[in-house]
């Protein structure tokens, strides 16, 4: 009916170019335009004027508009309208036939058919005889790479991978001397290679197919939603954790079919299983995210299986596990206590930490007025002239903590010392209340108030020895610091059943920016007591109070709360604190590629960027690789090392990087990162065809998506490109069917309106 009414099929109107042949100008035609409708409008008004009790105004003027664009459609053909579009040249091109041979192609849908066969029954009895009757014709398979094959019987859907993006950008480059016309992709869109995940077509492949002109055909299979099946779609969970530390890991899944239905999300250890919880699926097509809290347990990788239950009725049972490394180190961290007086807080801050195998707290106790007791200390010269005046000896802590005693008591060297400690060492603070903290200490007016993550109030009245009851905020809850129990609702309710605090005191208004963690109930008003925030390169806290002592001597014998929250909270405040070598590796998963980029940030005493070394790392890998590779220094980013390397076969990876001062041959340092690479496996995840990928693609390409039912005129679409070798034709317009009805329909639909409006 199309090409009936306009003389030619869809492709010559939606890919060529509309021009007018005629040699008068363009400009004269617009302008006899206006002043035939402009002259039309005058004679209209005058013969109409007299009959205005008769014909109404917007009546008057709907005949001229249809008068109006009779006119102009007249004016426009004696113009001669065409369109001009470029066809490829007949037996003188190539089609290029690319089919998805990747493993998600073997997967059977609601026809019982697998979708490979679907797509090869497809091409060999209706397109390829088609499409041969004018062009050349060359088959490509596709799944990691692509690769090209003599017949179609070869094809077998067996790839571990789809690479969409790498497969088109390598076949571009592969043909670059061939007439290639057009590109034909049959596929279910499942691009999942580690070179760019599911987000799409990466621009560099889009310009190589534009700058060809290549248009990109799709034909698109599978169906768009799985019925019934639940499928894990990430894990949010730290590479690195230190020993016995509490980790919090997220999982995201998504279901359908199954809405209101409960399952077991589990986090194993080889046959054991760390954590578990049943949660309530959410409706069909939502993204739900659970959080599972876990021990990190002793030193090592360890390679940890998430799952969620698989339900009755489920389709695809390999998408509801998968496995992730974890990296767990018994390397200790050095924190610093500052305390102004001796009290019961210190004690019980001091035994929660010696049962922390992950820290060392280092304490510095005024006892009077110039005299100090120092704990923990690694020498007699540590700490022997009071808190440190010089970057290179307070860098050296990862965190810390300044008790009760006032601002004034450290030099603004030392207080401007601090504040280089957190915004550029990216250390942690954490200001505990007390008689002599906070406001009372001076703080609020300090010239590094700043630090603080709240706006202390200006009157020194603000510590107060009575009771306050704790609990948790709504951001609280969420927060791996404040969790005593795994269970979100007995989390909250023990901390509700806490014993009071001994002290409290008013630490203000939270800064824009900062989390309010905990807050207190003093019988009056409600007070925030535990607050956090980012600064700089590092983070600080105040925990307003000094009485939280109460905790380990009012709850019974054994209660881990007080300890518990200690331990996290100051393992909070190193968890991002630099050391002086920093490694990193990107990505940290690999998907059916080995490619990685494997970095170290150096930094010196002093926390500058660290030049002149020697970086180096020794990797170890699965099946006994062993590999030692230098990082050469970033050209661009002084202190940065960096390195590309090919981890070449499946499993986990360790990797130990050393920097070595080239003129002193002393260390600085070594970190240690892990990273893993799994093959044949995203296939089994997100097995749905993934249509807008192949939408986005065509249109981006000049090609079109097609529907595997719908593809009768795909052979001659095909055709209408400006790749390979191709002519431009130029197709008039005048004498289209659709514009002598037009025409006919405006002087018909015109005479029988004013015979209607009695205006003969």
């Amino acid at each position: 009916m199309f090409e009936f009414l306009f003389k030619y099929p869809p492709p010559v109107f939606t890919k060529g170019h509309f021009v007018l042949l005629s040699a008068w100008p363009v400009w004269l035609l617009a302008s006899s335009i206006i002043l035939l409708i402009a002259a039309l409008g005058w004679l209209t008004y005058r013969r109409f004027s007299s009959l205005a009790l008769k014909l109404r105004t917007w009546r008057v003027w709907a005949l001229w508009g249809m008068q109006s664009t009779f006119l102009a459609l007249i004016l426009i053909l004696l113009w001669q309208p065409a369109m001009l579009v470029a066809a490829l040249t007949s037996q003188q091109n190539i089609i290029a036939v690319v089919i998805d041979n990747s493993r998600s192609m073997a997967s059977r849908d609601s026809d019982g058919k697998t979708r490979e066969s679907v797509a090869l029954s497809l091409l060999e009895k209706d397109l390829l005889p088609e499409i041969r009757k004018k062009f050349q014709v060359r088959l490509y398979r596709l799944g990691n790479s692509v690769s090209r094959v003599d017949n179609l019987p070869d094809l077998q859907p067996q790839d571990p991978a789809t690479n969409i993006n790498g497969g088109l950008k390598k076949l571009v480059e592969d043909t670059s001397n061939l007439p290639i016309g057009a590109l034909l992709l049959l596929s279910d869109g499942g691009q999942n290679s580690a070179e760019i995940g599911e987000s799409g077509i990466a621009l560099d492949t889009l310009r190589a197919l534009q700058n060809r002109k290549l248009p990109v055909h799709t034909i698109g299979f599978g169906r768009l939603q799985i019925s019934h099946d639940i499928e894990l779609e990430n894990i949010s969970l730290p590479s690195t954790a230190v020993l016995h530390s509490r980790l919090s890991a997220d999982l995201s899944f998504m279901q359908h079919g199954f809405a209101g239905q409960s399952a077991a999300i589990t986090i194993w250890d080889g046959e054991g299983y760390l954590a578990r919880r049943t949660v309530k699926l959410a409706p069909d097509g939502v993204l739900q995210t659970e959080p599972l809290f876990f021990s990190a347990g002793i030193a090592g990788i360890r390679d940890l299986r998430f799952t969620i239950d698989t339900l009755q009725g489920e389709e695809n049972l390999k998408n509801n596990a998968v496995t992730r490394s974890l990296l767990v180190n018994a390397s200790k961290r050095r924190v610093l206590y500052v305390e102004g007086e001796p009290r019961w807080e210190f004690k019980f801050i001091r035994r929660a930490e010696e049962e922390d195998p992950t820290i060392q707290l280092i304490s510095m106790l005024r006892t009077s007025e110039n005299k100090i007791y120092r704990q923990g200390v690694s020498g007699p010269g540590e700490l022997a002239d009071g808190f440190p005046t010089r970057p290179e000896d307070l860098f050296g802590y990862s965190a810390i903590i300044i008790g009760s005693i006032d601002a004034n008591y450290f030099s603004p060297m030392q207080r401007e010392l601090l504040r280089e400690y957190a915004d550029r060492r990216g250390g942690g603070i954490l200001f505990l209340g007390g008689r002599m903290s906070l406001s009372e200490g001076g703080w609020g007016t300090s010239n590094i108030s700043e630090l603080l993550p709240t706006s202390l109030p200006s009157e020194r009245d603000s510590f107060h020895r009575n009771a306050a009851t704790v609990e948790l905020t709504a951001i609280g809850a969420d927060s791996a610091i404040t969790r005593l129990r795994d269970d979100p609702i007995e989390n909250a309710q023990r901390w509700k059943r806490l014993t009071y605090l001994a002290d409290f005191q008013n630490a203000g208004s939270p800064k824009p920016g900062a989390v309010v963690l905990l807050q207190m109930n003093t019988g009056r008003r409600e007070l925030p007591l535990l607050v956090t925030q980012s600064y700089g390169h590092g983070r600080t806290a105040v925990l307003a109070t000094g009485g939280t002592w109460r905790w380990q001597m009012g709850e019974p014998l054994g209660d881990p709360s007080h300890d518990l929250f200690w331990q996290q909270l100051i393992r909070w405040l190193v968890a991002d604190s630099p050391t002086a070598v920093m490694a990193s590796v990107s990505p940290s998963l690999l998907i059916n590629e080995g490619r990685i980029q494997l970095s170290a940030q150096v930094y010196d005493a002093q926390f500058n960027p660290a030049v002149d070394l020697h970086v180096a790392a020794h990797i170890l890998g699965p099946e006994g690789s062993d590999a030692l590779i230098d990082l050469p220094s970033s050209q661009l980013n002084p202190g940065k090392y960096t390195v590309s390397w090919n981890a070449e076969k499946p499993g986990d990876y360790l990797a130990e990087l050393t920097a070595i001062n080239n003129a002193t041959h002393q260390e600085l340092g070594r970190d240690t990162v892990i990273f893993r690479r799994e093959d044949g496996i995203a296939e089994d995840f997100r097995t749905q065809q993934n249509r807008e990928l192949l939408q986005q693609l065509a249109s981006q390409t000049g090609g079109r998506y097609w529907e595997p039912n719908a593809i009768g005129d795909l052979p001659q679409n095909i055709s209408y490109s400006e790749a390979g070798i191709s002519v431009r034709t130029t197709n008039p317009l005048w004498n289209m069917p659709a514009v002598f009805l037009m025409l006919s329909s405006l002087l018909i639909a015109e005479w029988l309106l004013r015979r209607k409006w009695g205006v003969i």
